[in-house]
This record gives structure tokens, sequence and C-alpha cells, in this order.
């Protein structure tokens, strides 16, 4: 088993790097030729314009929920600018770090000391990481509300930041979309890393033309699901992260209960044989209040939310009630009503009539409360990059 995780690490760091590589050795320097308060510069010469230049030294913090693929991506834009990176990984995936760790030594072409990792289960090290003035960049994976905190650490240094927060995934389901092809797309977008993951279709928004239809169909799907250990072959549901999520989540779902029509009521696995595992079973409300807690907050869990819209409007309206901004899905037949829905939806990524499209060849960026900065594409080794003019005056008798 050990073998075929580093295996698979090889390959999910080689694939990202290889596309990076190509980037960084792509030329994204400027040349200039500019008048300047009457001063004309000289004629072009060699390393005269705009350079992109390495930052110094990247601060990745990496989340508990994919840590491999978020530090890679994280890591690859950073040596693709130059960088020298420190990553802090999670005390909950020590094991996976360990592995990590050992194919980070194993790469001859990377020096030693360029790449250093290490994981902390507390919450120590990784303030002062983000508050030194030996750090120039913090590129950070993880919940809103640590965001803030990073944010006001690495103020009083005025460094650069990127910063991929939370989400509340809208799911804009229009009386023209295929519903029988796009069910399986609803109920993956709960159920992916157990409904732990950053764009995880947390809200489904449906006309209300098809809503008794697809209310329904969505309903059975998700009481079908098939919950157990995640190396099952049948499963289709992992566990959360420990026993604390389950009450979490578990809680906010019974509070929910309050003011939501329950069609779904998941919770703890009552299995025996699992007692000691941290599953829970997959959960649908139906809300009408947009400022329902259950709409606003990020659960990171299997439940999902249905709300009945009656017009673009409508869907837009509901779509951009919550202060988060990283990811939307849009389904209809209709690719003119997608565009203009998709225009008006503030999310850094809009997906028509699929959801969990991510690979590291375009930018994933989010709005609003799901934090600023760019991972992956052309755009991610900005990040970790700044901007240099090299300019000069032309002799006096040539202005």
């Amino acid at each position: 088993m050990r073998v075929v995780v580093i295996r698979l690490i090889y390959l999910l760091v080689c694939q990202t790097f290889r596309w990076l590589a190509l980037l960084a050795r792509s030329d994204s320097s400027r040349d200039i030729e500019i008048l300047i308060l009457r001063h004309q510069l000289a004629p072009w010469s060699p390393g005269q314009g705009c350079h992109p230049e390495a930052a110094g030294v990247a601060r990745v913090i990496s989340p508990w929920n994919s840590p491999i693929v978020l530090t890679v991506r994280a890591i690859g834009p950073a040596l693709g600018a130059g960088c020298t990176v420190v990553v802090k990984l999670p005390g909950q995936t020590a094991v996976t770090n360990a592995l990590l760790g050992e194919v980070v030594e194993e790469t001859t072409s990377v020096p030693s000391g360029v790449v250093n990792l290490l994981t902390e289960a507390g919450n120590e090290v990784a303030p002062l990481l983000v508050s030194s003035p030996a750090v120039d960049v913090v590129s950070y994976t993880g919940s809103t509300e640590v965001g803030r905190a990073i944010a006001a650490a690495a103020a009083p240094t005025v460094k650069r930041l990127s910063l991929e927060l939370g989400g509340k995934t809208p799911l804009i389901v229009f009386d023209d979309a295929d519903i029988d092809s796009l069910l399986p797309l609803l109920v993956g977008a709960c159920t992916l890393m157990n409904g732990q993951f950053c764009v995880t279709g947390s809200g489904v928004l449906v006309h209300r033309a098809v809503a008794d239809e697809v209310r329904a169909k969505l309903s059975a799907s998700l009481q079908s699901v098939q919950v157990g250990p995640a190396n099952d072959p049948a499963s289709q549901l992992g566990p959360l992260l420990d026993k604390a999520a389950v009450e979490r989540v578990d809680k906010l779902v019974e509070e929910a209960t309050s003011y939501a029509k329950v069609r779904v009521r998941g919770g703890p696995l009552e299995d025996p044989a699992l007692e000691a595992g941290a599953f829970y079973r997959p959960s649908l409300l139906e809300i009408e209040e947009l400022d329902a807690p259950l709409v606003q907050q990020e659960v990171f869990g299997p439940v999902q939310t249905f709300e009945v819209f009656d017009n673009e409007a409508d869907a837009i309206r509901r779509a951009n009630a919550t202060d988060y901004g990283l990811a939307a899905s849009v389904f209809t037949r209709n690719d003119l009503r997608a565009r203009r829905v998709g225009r008006e939806i503030r999310a850094g990524l809009v997906w028509f009539n699929t959801w969990g499209l991510l690979t590291e060849h375009f930018e994933e960026a989010g709005v609003k409360q799901s934090g600023y900065g760019k991972l992956c594409g052309p755009a991610a080794i900005e990040e970790f990059q700044n901007l240099k003019v090299y300019a000069t005056a032309a002799p006096p008798s040539a202005q």
C-alpha cells in the first residue's frame, strides 16, 4: 500500500510540475519604449523592460482534506517562480506528510533546503512563519476564519497573500435541464471527498417547474448512497475527518430542522461494524429563507440545501446571497442563458452543465470571502513573483 501511495504522489507531482515548468520557461517579460516627462528612453537593449523575479521565501499552509494535491499546486508555482518554500502540513495527515517528505528527499533535481516540510498538530509555528519578515509570500488554503487571522498576522509586514478560502457552491437547475443526466452530478457534488471540499455543491437551486421531480429523485439518490470505508470499492461516501466533525455537522443539521423542511435526515452511521469510524449519512433540507444558517455557513460535510426559484433573476439572487464566491454550476440546454446567468454570478469559477471540473491548466480563484489570489494556471506563478522595470534614459543629445 505504501508503494502505491508513493507512486500516486509521484504521478500527481510530475503531472503538475511538468505543466508549471513549461510556464516557468516562457518569457513573461515586457519590452518598453515610452515617453516619460519628455525624456525618451534609450533604444531597446537586452535586459531593458519589465521583468518578473522571485518574490523570495514562500510559506505554504496546506489543509488536511487534500494534503498532496493542494500542497503540490502551491509548491509548483512557487518553485517555477524561483522561490524557496516552507510548507506547513496538518497533523491530521502525518503519515501522508511523511510519504511526501520521502518524495521530496529523493528528488535530486531539487537542491537541499529549497523545499522544506514541517508537520504541526497545534498552532505555534504557523503564526511565526506568517508574521516573520523573512517570509515574503504566504499561500493558504482553508477556512475563511483562519484566512482572516492570517491576513491580520501578515499585515504588519505587508507581505503578499494568496488565500483560497471557504465556499458555498450553488448548483442551479433550470427547467430545460436534462434532469436524469445531471442527477449523478448533484449527488457527487455532495459526496465527493465526503462533502469536505471547498467547492462542495452544498446548495441545490431548482426552477419551480421541475422542483418536484428533482426533489424526489435527489432525495431517493441521497438515501441510497452507500456509506463505508474509503478503501471499500462499494463505498460511495467515506468518513469525515473525525468524530468531532460528525458531531459538528449533525448539530448543524439538527438545528436546521427547526426552520427547514427535512427531505433526507442523514446522521451518524448506525452500523456496529463501523462504529469506530466517523461516518455520516447525507442530508437534504429544503429552505426558503436566504439568511438561514445552513444556507450561509460552510458545513464541510455531506449536507445539501434545496431551494426553489421562479426565474433567472431569482436564481441569481439566491446564488449570490452568501458571503462566499468560489464556484457555481448552471444546468440548462440554453447556451445564451448559461452565459447570461454565469456573468451575473459572483464566483471565480462557473461550470456549465457539469461540476467539479478542476485542472492545473486554468486558474482557480475566489471572490468575496472565498479569498483572493490564484492557484493553478499561468497566473499562479505570478502570485510568487515581483515585477521589476529596467529603464535606461537616452543620452542628452538623443532626447
